[in-house]
């Protein structure tokens, strides 16, 4: 049975070219052009995915992604937001909210179907089984857990993504575009994306003890996972 994916979006000639895109690639389409229908589909055909639009009539985004997520029967549904703005905040609140990934209006169709792609594909576990440890860190790849001191984290599906090719390299620079080919698997040069979930992620990560668990700015390079021991003051 093809998945079903929900496109959330008030501009219906956008929507239509989206699902038209999406039919190609095999998946099956159902839209929605206000928040309140968008937040009833949702509930109502429990798709494999939503691509969701901030900016809907009688109810944003933000909105229908939070009740969404906060739904038993919803709330591991993924959800791609669409925004209009160049502010990282939009992007930033809407993956508070627990959005799992996002995207800048315009873009690539090209794009977006490779992150419905990975995104779906997350869903169904298809990595590994295998554990990576390092210190007081531990990944579970097949519960798709993290746990820093014992502590479980709630990261997003990206993070998690993340997290788990830094660990693998733990102490190596990595760079946004290789982050971007392998986590969303497209290139470019818009690494904004990349951006946003690392610094969501360092902020988990940081649970004020020592040694810090940290991700690092290779300025001009890429990030870097290391642990950050307490400096001594003379």
């Amino acid at each position: 049975m093809a998945e079903k994916i929900l496109i959330a979006d008030d501009e219906e000639s956008l929507v239509e070219f989206i699902g038209r895109a999406l039919k190609k690639h095999g998946y099956s389409v159902i839209t929605a052009h206000d928040g309140d229908n968008s937040l009833f589909l949702i509930g109502e055909e429990l798709p494999d995915l939503v691509i969701l639009d901030l900016m809907m009539p009688q109810m944003d985004g933000w909105e229908v992604c939070r009740r969404a997520k906060t739904g038993t029967a919803t709330k591991d549904i993924p959800i791609i937001m669409l925004t209009a703005r160049s502010s990282a905040d939009d992007a930033v609140q809407g993956l508070d909210l627990g959005a799992d990934d996002y995207m800048r209006k315009p873009f690539s169709l090209d794009e977006l179907i490779a992150r419905v792609r990975a995104l779906l594909r997350r869903k169904k576990g298809e990595e590994g089984g295998r554990t990576i440890e390092d210190g007081d860190l531990r990944i579970d790849r097949e519960e798709r857990e993290v746990f820093l001191r014992g502590m479980s984290l709630e990261i997003s599906p990206m993070e998690f993504e993340i997290l788990e090719l830094m660990a693998g390299r733990i102490g190596r620079t990595i760079s946004r575009e290789e982050i971007l080919k392998k986590i969303w698997g497209i290139g470019g040069e818009d690494t904004r994306t990349v951006d946003v979930h690392v610094s969501r992620l360092r902020k988990k990560l940081d649970d004020g003890k020592k040694p810090q668990l940290t991700i690092q700015t290779s300025r001009g390079r890429g990030y870097r996972l290391s642990w950050e021991e307490e400096q001594e003051h003379v």
